[in-house]
């Protein structure tokens, strides 16, 4: 019987008020992703900034790590999840087609459903 792959949500609701809160989502999914377990950021509230194209490009590194316009696009380049939540993008003036490549817009269900099928959840 195969094994099922391990899998770990990170819920993220800081943006560019909190660096160091923003940033570590992004640093603790990469390295799980490179320990092969599959890693989901979902972003919410000011987070969902972050997903807009060009936002993170001229925010400063915070707390010693690679500013987040890198953490992001390691993240992604190592096949992460991002998952943006639909209201709070649209309470924000952002529209789907703003979207990094790879966000994907979701929705209160299908975040409890990866939350119930994950083996942790972090929040920041």
């Amino acid at each position: 019987m195969a094994e099922n792959q391990e899998k770990i949500l990170y819920i993220s609701t800081c943006g560019d008020e909190n660096l160091d809160k923003a940033s570590f989502p992004w640093v603790l999914a990469s390295a799980a992703l490179a320990m092969d377990v599959e890693a989901t950021i979902v972003l919410q509230s000011n987070a969902v900034m972050l997903a807009k194209q060009g936002a993170a490009d001229a925010l400063p590194p915070a707390g010693g790590l690679p500013p987040l316009k890198k953490l992001i696009a390691d993240f992604v380049e190592l096949g992460g999840k991002i998952r943006v939540c639909g209201p709070c993008i649209k309470e924000r003036g952002i529209e789907e087609s703003d979207l990094i490549a790879g966000a994907q817009v979701t929705a209160a269900a299908q975040v409890n459903i990866a939350a119930m099928e994950s083996d942790a959840v972090f929040t920041y």
